[in-house]
């Protein structure tokens, strides 16, 4: 069975084919970056994806309590704490400061995202590439690029926001909010320490983003290919605009908690360097992962992962989801 996905300049027709000999199936085209009305797309983009956003902070702020604990309560033992001595503001600690880092940020991985799979695409497609490792590696190439453009502006964000979240009510506040966490640290530790675990949040995400995307476009593709065999021999789908979603929530969530899984140890150790203040020695990456063997083995790595699984699960899910939806009402007219 092949399969071949649409883009704007391979394809002037309907959309692309999949096809098998039991059956085929015929997908809309693809947005791709040329298509886009990008003004729109990046001013639609920053709304949709703040609201989005506001709805998954709350398993952001459980896992990166969970992450620094020392013990680690039960997972809903920590959430139940958090809403019994904060109340719900408590699951909304450093969001203002978040949110503020993250519209320029999505703008940029959004754009970064865009240009490379295009230009990526289009290249490995006229060395010869077949189309299916092309448009793999124009995914994992897109989404590597995308990550590390973006944490240029996310790291600094993370530093302040992740250091709101673990103030709990029952100790003092050593920051009084967004502003003040970004003075007190830049006063303390200089443009360091506002990049304090840059290099970890690259190995995490970077490699991450890769593996997610590339997931993503083998997913889409195995689920089609299953539809393809399974309608049976002669058959024709078109399907509508309800079953692409389906089929984009679906392979986002798979890629979505196997990337959650893999990286787990690079996150906590990334936001421990983030977080927690040495006593006299900086946090590099090999103290804290001593700290954490000495805690509780190799498992300690693994804090969170509930919370962060089920975080990136849906994230990934709602995000795609809404970024196709993006596309479709950020395109230009008559484009497709």
């Amino acid at each position: 069975m092949s399969f071949m996905a649409a883009t704007g300049a391979e394809e002037e027709e309907e959309g692309a084919a999949a096809t098998a000999a039991a059956g085929e199936v015929h997908l809309p085209a693809e947005v791709d970056w040329e298509m886009l009305d990008k003004w729109r797309f990046f001013a639609l983009g920053a709304a949709l994806f703040s609201g989005v956003s506001a709805a998954l902070y709350p398993a952001v702020v459980l896992k990166t309590r969970l992450q620094v604990a020392q013990p680690p309560p039960p997972c809903l033992r920590a959430a139940a704490a958090i809403l019994r001595h904060e109340g719900p503001r408590g699951f909304y600690r450093g969001f203002v400061t978040s949110l503020a880092g993250t519209v320029p940020a999505r703008a940029l991985y959004m754009g970064a995202l865009e240009a490379t799979k295009s230009a990526v695409g289009t290249a490995t497609l006229r060395l010869g590439v077949p189309e299916p490792a092309a448009s793999a590696a124009a995914s994992a190439a897109a989404g590597l690029s995308a990550a590390v453009a973006a944490q240029f502006i996310w790291t600094p964000i993370d530093v302040v926001s992740q250091r709101l979240m673990v103030q709990g009510s029952a100790t003092a506040a050593k920051y009084r909010g967004g502003v003040d966490a970004f003075r007190k640290i830049l006063c303390s530790d200089g443009l360091r320490g506002l990049y304090r675990g840059f290099g970890m949040s690259i190995l995490t995400y970077a490699p991450s983003n890769a593996v997610w995307w590339a997931s993503y476009s083998l997913a889409q593709r195995l689920i089609w290919e299953g539809v393809g065999y399974h309608m049976g021999s002669g058959s024709e789908l078109r399907p509508g605009y309800g079953a692409l979603v389906v089929v984009q929530g679906a392979s986002a969530a798979v890629a979505g908690g196997a990337s959650a899984i893999v990286t787990m140890p690079l996150d906590t150790i990334k936001t421990r360097m983030q977080v927690l203040d040495g006593d006299s020695e900086r946090m590099t990456i090999g103290r804290t992962v001593r700290s954490l063997l000495r805690e509780g083995g190799w498992g300690a790595c693994y804090r969170g992962l509930g919370p962060r699984w089920a975080s990136m699960s849906v994230s990934a899910t709602t995000m795609i989801t809404t970024y196709e939806f993006l596309k479709r009402l950020s395109a230009k007219e008559g484009s497709l």
